[in-house]
């Protein structure tokens, strides 16, 4: 049992001398003194063009040419890697105050009449991070079984059970809003205690990643060698909790302070990028973005420099004074100059607002395209339906990016389920393997279901195909296998209820029948 391989070596996860759950909490809430930073100053301060948009393309992956980590390199794998953190934490950043609306606009200036300067943040970030982390995993995400076993099954279900006790579902939307925000996320796996056990042998934690970070190797298939997760106490000194697939090891500034073993055999850090580039949902149309706002900025300055107009005076000699009065009273007598006509009007700038919303228009159809975003408010068009409804206003490419999102998101998620599974087997009693679990997205049928209901029961009345292939091929249902087991049981319950229904009606023949001319009696 591992607890009891930990007990033995003195490892992190039982009663040794750093337990792996006690040196989480020491990397969340570490305040140790002494030390010196390893080159790492996080720049705090603000950009010098605020009002300017910032073009980014990613978030860089950190990688290392060491091909193991040991007690004699960690500090200088750490240096190296923090360079290239606190590029990606510097644009992080930028992403999270940006989908919080701390956007360029509110640091807009105007040279002419800087007095009326609207800074109006129409936050489209937000809306497309709502919708991505909706879309995708509005529903929770479900264990499946690949292979439909009982037992299987059974299991399965107890795995979901887990999951359900540790708020996955809450947790998975916190890390894909990271994910759309800045492009990626990491997910925290710790065994429980002992003597701290509850409903779920595990527990999970989605970290920020802005003091996060995967070093992988350089070599083929660009293995991670080490995780980190640090803090600052209030002497600005930092401190790093790094781990490796058997080792943790604590740095404070620049020291090596502890190194122990663990018995996961996996880093307990796992990195869920959003995409290959790590490119956050919005990151990409941020100039578009930026132009929405200044449009709606200056059509508020439009209309307000239109009501605060200037007041001109054409051949008047009028005083100071007179001024004042006139813009009390609204009206006012004055006296004209050299005999000449005098006149009073204003000076306008008026903004067509008609051409301002159709370029705000063509730059949000813009975003939305670009983001694969569907047009929730419908085309132009009434005549369209079924599926040209969804291709003209976008649902099928939104439905194709979500996809492409579901894809990457298992490949982090299978390897969190190892980990998952390898503290079940040993603290819980699942002996599942990863070949046995398949995961299931719930997301709004946008498609006919009459037409995939037709198609299954064109599937079931068929006599060479098993009905099993028919749930499963049918697109009707996310859990097939369950939909299968549950149809199942409910349609022999009905054979059962129709045969005993049968049985209570059916004729009894052991009576005499009254109407039979040859039981007449003699």
């Amino acid at each position: 049992m591992l607890t009891q391989i930990l007990e033995t070596n003195g490892c992190m996860i039982a009663r040794g001398n750093l337990d792996l759950k006690q040196s989480c909490t020491h990397f969340f809430f570490c305040m140790q003194k002494g030390g010196r930073n390893v080159a790492h100053q996080i720049d705090e301060s603000k950009p010098k063009y605020l009002s300017q948009t910032r073009f980014m393309s990613g978030r860089r992956i950190i990688k290392t040419s060491v091909t193991e980590i040991t007690d004699e390199n960690v500090v200088d794998v750490l240096r190296k890697a923090l360079a290239t953190h606190d590029l990606n934490r510097s644009e992080i950043d930028y992403l999270w105050k940006y989908y919080r609306g701390d956007q360029p606009i509110r640091n807009r200036v105007k040279d002419v009449r800087p007095e009326i300067c609207n800074k109006i943040t129409e936050n489209r970030a937000n809306e497309i991070v709502s919708f991505k982390v909706g879309y995708l995993c509005g529903e929770p995400i479900q264990y499946v079984s690949r292979n439909g076993g009982e037992e299987i099954v059974k299991q399965i279900n107890t795995l979901n059970e887990y999951m359900f006790a540790e708020d996955k579902a809450a947790q998975d939307q916190e890390l894909v809003e990271w994910q759309m925000i800045c492009g990626t996320a990491f997910r925290l796996v710790l065994p429980d205690e002992p003597g701290e056990e509850d409903e779920a042998p595990f527990e999970l934690y989605t970290l920020d990643p802005r003091d996060t970070f995967v070093v992988y190797s350089n070599e083929i298939g660009n293995k991670p060698l080490m995780a980190v997760k640090y803090s600052k106490d209030d002497n600005e000194i930092f401190h790093y909790s790094i781990y490796t697939e058997n080792h943790y090891y604590l740095v404070d500034g620049d020291i090596l302070v502890e190194s122990k073993p663990h018995a996961l055999d996996m880093i307990p850090i796992i990195e869920y990028p959003g995409n290959n580039a790590r490119l956050g949902s919005f990151e990409i149309v941020l100039p578009l973005l930026d132009a929405i706002n200044n449009v709606e900025s200056n059509r508020m300055d439009g209309m307000e420099q239109l009501v605060q107009a200037f007041i001109k005076f054409i051949n008047c000699d009028i005083t100071k004074e007179e001024y004042e009065e006139f813009l009390q009273l609204g009206a006012i007598k004055v006296k004209s100059v050299d005999g000449q006509a005098a006149d009073v009007g204003v000076v306008t700038t008026e903004l067509n607002q008609t051409q301002s919303q159709t370029l705000k228009d063509d730059y949000y159809n813009a975003m939305l395209t670009i983001c694969g975003m569907p047009n929730r408010n419908g085309g132009s068009s009434t005549s369209d339906t079924g599926s040209a409804v969804l291709l003209r206003d976008g649902w099928s490419d939104a439905e194709a990016r979500a996809k492409d999102s579901e894809n990457v998101f298992k490949r982090a998620e299978k390897k969190m389920l190892k980990l998952v599974l390898r503290i079940c087997r040993d603290l819980g009693g699942l002996t599942l393997k990863l070949s046995d679990i398949d995961m299931k997205f719930t997301r709004r049928n946008y498609e006919a279901i009459q037409s995939k209901s037709q198609v299954l029961i064109s599937m079931l009345q068929e006599p060479k195909i098993h009905p099993q292939l028919a749930f499963q091929h049918s697109g009707m249902f996310s859990d097939a296998e369950s939909a299968y087991n549950m149809s199942m049981k409910y349609y022999e319950e009905q054979q059962e209820k129709a045969a005993e229904l049968a049985k209570k009606t059916a004729p009894d023949d052991s009576g005499d029948d009254d109407n039979d001319p040859d039981n007449n009696d003699i």
